[in-house]
């Protein structure tokens, strides 16, 4: 299976607006800049975690994105589903169907055995990622990787963080 880069622009965007103060805003272009990828891509997958109630956009010249939701309450399959949408990755076609020897439409009507241990596939691995929330992403800042990360990102968000009131 092949997610999107979407997918990992998303994470690592959402993990950067989960240190924003509580009244900080960050804008789209900003966050394309902070990950050096396309402004009008990332948009795209913005606007789709918004529309999932996983981010809020603030509208203005002064808005952009937040978190809609503690860290703790977001996993990567909110992410995932957000930006690849909630259908399956394995699509049964029925290719039993086709060919020069068909199968009759009577053996059809219930999964095949591929389609079954896909779907059930599909169903670890989505478990898996309903487990791992935001917060748990969170890297240790007493490490040396996770104090650079920490460095880059608290550099980055002095220069770019917005400040716009939260509504009630």
């Amino acid at each position: 299976m092949k997610l999107g880069d979407g997918v990992e622009q998303a994470i690592h965007s959402v993990l950067v607006l989960s240190g924003l103060a509580a009244d900080g805003v960050l804008a789209a272009a900003a966050l394309a800049e902070y990950h050096g990828v396309s402004t009008s891509y990332l948009l795209k997958h913005l606007q789709a975690l918004a529309g999932a109630g996983i981010l809020q956009s603030v509208p203005g010249p002064k808005g952009g994105y937040r978190l809609a939701r503690p860290a703790d309450k977001i996993s990567l399959l909110d992410i995932v589903l957000a930006v690849e949408g909630a259908a399956p990755a394995f699509r049964c076609a029925e290719i039993r169907q086709r060919g020069p020897f068909p199968l009759a439409p009577e053996f059809s009507k219930a999964p095949c055995a591929v389609n079954a241990a896909m779907l059930k596939a599909e169903q670890a691995y989505r478990a898996e990622l309903r487990k791992v929330s935001l917060a748990d992403l969170e890297t240790d800042k007493a490490t040396p990787l996770g104090a650079a990360i920490n460095q880059r990102s608290c550099a980055f968000l002095d220069r770019h963080e917005r400040r716009q009131p939260h509504p009630n």
